[in-house]
């Protein structure tokens, strides 16, 4: 299972217009992602409601994950999406 560990850098992290780019951008990648804390469980990288219900803040870690072995090239523009400041998208 291919994974990448990647650090929010969003200023105010993943609230509801961050969230929302990201899982959008999550859903087009057409493979199944989770996102998790490094300590916590899964939730699906295209759903804006469970990743604002991780309450990310700029700073945190996070790992993200497929089932799929070919989405390595789409956890890497998911990790590269989060060093960004998704609210100005």
């Amino acid at each position: 299972m291919p994974e990448r560990h990647a650090t929010v850098l969003c200023s105010q992290g993943l609230h509801a217009r961050p969230a929302a780019a990201f899982a959008r951008a999550a859903a087009t990648a057409g493979l199944p992602v989770s996102i998790r804390r490094p300590d916590g469980n899964p939730v699906p990288a295209k759903s804006t409601l469970m990743l604002m219900s991780l309450g990310l803040q700029e700073g945190e870690t996070v790992i993200l994950a497929s089932d799929d072995e070919t989405a390595g090239p789409s956890l890497d523009h998911l990790a590269a999406l989060l060093a960004t400041e998704l609210d100005e998208r």
